[in-house]
């Protein structure tokens, strides 16, 4: 029994160490799109959510991995850019992934025309998409599974990789609840709020590519400490911010 236990939590552990932005990280981005929604798109989401709330559903879509029907979905929380080529030199796998994802969805709510599953699912999968592509790391190189493989050592703790570090490990260090974390960085200006809804989802995949380098820069040993925190929590406040403000504009195009 206490080898089959084992042999439990460390596949939960190797499956989970995949999720996009924790808990935290999701519901921050949920939470800025609906503070920065119109009071018409709110009412209108609203009446799809029903009892749930925007800034809750943002998880919706790591929990379902639990369901093994909906494995076809694991390639739509990321996209595959290897060193030196573009998204189209790459080229999309048979598939899918978060970008074709994101953009279907949008196209498909807008129309409500789906091809998966009801309205309310959709945009559950949208709100967690759109975090997602903005976590740098979804922008994978194809060589580690997004950080993956890249095994670390986190304020002394020696069950990371780096992937986690940006899903949860950099977020969580704050110690600060979801709302806590939106009143700390919910400060973009009308000016920003204009350009970032306006910039296509390519430039969102050239943002995190052009984050990927110094994501890497990681001491001999891997061992991540207050110097790696202080370094990259802008970078990471900078993107949970960008993506809900972005995923508020999408919203509000929608159901505003």
């Amino acid at each position: 029994m206490k080898k089959i236990l084992t042999l439990l939590l460390l596949t939960f552990v190797t499956y989970s160490s995949a999720f996009s932005w924790g808990k935290t990280g999701h519901r921050v981005v949920g939470q800025i799109a609906y503070d920065h929604l119109t009071s018409k798109a709110k009412k209108n989401i609203q009446a799809v959510l029903g009892d749930e709330h925007l800034g809750m559903v943002g998880n919706y879509m790591d929990f379902i991995r639990a369901d093994r029907t909906k494995d076809y979905m694991t390639p739509w929380h990321y996209c595959t850019i290897p060193e030196g080529k573009t998204y189209e030199e790459a080229g999309v796998p048979e598939q899918g992934d978060a970008i074709q994802s994101i953009n279907r969805l949008i196209k498909e709510l807008a129309s409500k025309n789906f091809t998966y599953d009801s309205e309310i699912e959709n945009l559950k999968y949208l709100v967690h998409l759109v975090g997602d592509i903005h976590q740098p790391l979804h922008v994978g190189n194809g060589q580690d599974m997004g950080g993956n493989d890249v095994k670390v050592e986190f304020m002394w703790d020696k069950g990371y990789n780096l992937h986690r570090v940006w899903d949860s490990g950099l977020i969580d260090h704050q110690q600060l609840s979801y709302t806590e974390y939106v009143k700390w960085i919910d400060t973009a200006t009308d000016q920003q709020i204009s350009k970032w809804q306006s910039e296509d989802i390519m430039i969102w995949v050239d943002e995190a590519l052009g984050y990927r380098e110094g994501i890497y820069d990681i001491p001999e040993g891997a061992k991540l400490r207050y110097d790696y925190n202080y370094t990259h929590i802008a970078t990471v406040n900078e993107r949970l911010l960008k993506a809900g403000i972005r995923l508020a504009g999408i919203l509000n195009e929608i159901y505003g």
